[in-house]
């Protein structure tokens, strides 16, 4: 959150869904965050379900996904914003995820699909020397950190909620 505060994007909408948490992240949410609107679920949806609530509940053209495991670079939105802006085409844009430790290497740099039928991290474990710094279309974008056009999602439909965490 303090991450998202640093955005040099003029206007962004944050939107933090709790997907049924038992600690006290929700106060502390309230409390250290006014700007923050929290979405607080009664039960716990997995991902897939606490992503389309937060869809549902945000106001933007453009819905950006952050998981609060990531610390997003201040021009984040703002390239994110841009890259879709550059290619009214593409449906969504992907981030390049880099590790915390080392920070010098890549978790993701978008998602690519396996023959076997499971989606993969472009990049991942490799050292950032530069080789993903190029905008280039990808399959998609990790649900860590991606944004989505609402047009194509409203044509589409929101994520599978059978999947309640990964590859089920």
């Amino acid at each position: 959150l303090d991450a998202l505060r640093r955005q040099t994007y003029p206007a962004i909408e944050v939107l933090l869904v709790d997907n049924a948490s038992s600690d006290d992240s929700q106060a502390l949410v309230t409390r250290s965050y006014p700007e923050v609107r929290l979405l607080a679920l009664s039960e716990n949806r997995g991902f897939a379900g606490a992503v389309n609530a937060g869809i549902r509940a945000a106001q933007g053209e453009i819905v950006a996904l952050l998981n609060n495991d990531t610390e997003a670079d201040p021009r984040w939105v703002a390239e994110l914003t841009r890259a879709l802006a550059l290619h009214p085409d593409a449906g969504s844009a992907a981030s390049k995820i880099r590790l915390f430790e080392p920070r010098d290497t890549f978790h993701s740099a978008g998602d690519s699909y396996r023959t076997d039928g499971l989606p993969a991290n472009r990049g991942v474990w490799q050292k950032d020397v530069g080789q993903f710094d190029r905008q280039e279309y990808v399959f998609g974008g990790c649900g860590g950190a991606v944004a989505y056009r609402r047009a194509m999602l409203d044509q589409v439909g929101l994520l599978d909620e059978r999947l309640f965490f990964n590859c089920e």
